[in-house]
């Protein structure tokens, strides 16, 4: 196992990428019946047992998958796995801000989503809302937890972020899903590389997450330097639904190992 290293606010992380796994549509699936099934807090608990280094909720103001006591209790869970990290997703204009101040994370992602959006495609515009964001960045900052900016992969935009007090980007990788497979790959994946590059230029860490898989995840490691965290949901949920949760995080957490040893 790697040693743990130290990384800004909040607890520290092992060396090779972490894997969080995102837990929004356990919620979705749950929110659909009144019989709190599939459980989101026991959802949780088999991934972490079974390696798991984080969980990651996106809390919407819709409430439509992840609700508040939500959020309050995968809190509750994470202080019996010391050393697993919460993350918190969301727009920090909306909804977010006052449950980072309720149960302070590890870390919280900025997501620049509108109210009704279906799920998250695109990155902050950082010469347009780095102002509106650096206060809410100081404040996380504060209260003790590490701020992970999503953006698409523009190098140029990496030392905006560092500039406004970010910790990390998390790189939004479903154009690179997309186009995996296809002639357009190539040319994504040297984006992806160079942005990475740039933020690891500006002194930030890197995340990553949107439509990674069991095909795609192993290859985006290989070809992108330095990715310290992988938020993965959809898929994910999805495969537990074939191999059951802790079987899934275990091939994910293999196909991390093998990309690192690559």
């Amino acid at each position: 196992m790697n040693p743990l290293v130290s990384d800004g606010p909040g607890v520290s992380h092992r060396g090779a990428t972490a894997l969080s796994v995102n837990v929004n549509k356990v919620a979705l699936l749950r929110n659909s019946r009144h019989l709190e099934i599939p459980n989101v807090v026991h959802a949780a608990e088999l991934a972490l047992g079974a390696g798991a280094e984080g969980i990651t909720v996106h809390p919407r103001p819709d409430e439509r998958h992840i609700r508040t006591r939500d959020v309050h209790d995968l809190a509750a869970l994470l202080k019996g796995w010391p050393g697993a990290e919460y993350n918190l997703e969301g727009n920090p204009f909306h909804n977010l801000m006052p449950l980072v101040r309720a149960v302070r994370p590890q870390q919280c992602t900025f997501v620049p989503d509108s109210e009704g959006q279906f799920t998250s495609d695109h990155g902050w515009d950082l010469a347009r809302d780095g102002g509106r964001l650096r206060p809410l960045i100081d404040e996380a900052h504060a209260l003790g937890v590490r701020v992970s900016l999503f953006v698409d992969p523009v190098p140029e935009s990496m030392p905006l972020a560092a500039a406004i007090g970010a910790d990390r980007v998390e790189l939004y990788t479903e154009p690179y899903a997309a186009a995996f497979g296809s002639t357009a790959r190539a040319t994504l994946v040297e984006r992806y590389a160079t942005s990475a590059r740039a933020a690891q230029a500006a002194g930030l860490g890197i995340n990553a997450g949107h439509d990674l898989n069991r095909d795609n995840l192993g290859p985006f490691l290989r070809a992108v330097p330095g990715v310290l965290e992988v938020s993965i949901g959809h898929a994910l949920v999805a495969d537990a639904i074939e191999f059951g949760m802790a079987e899934t995080v275990l091939r994910y957490r293999r196909c991390i190992r093998e990309a690192m040893a690559a």
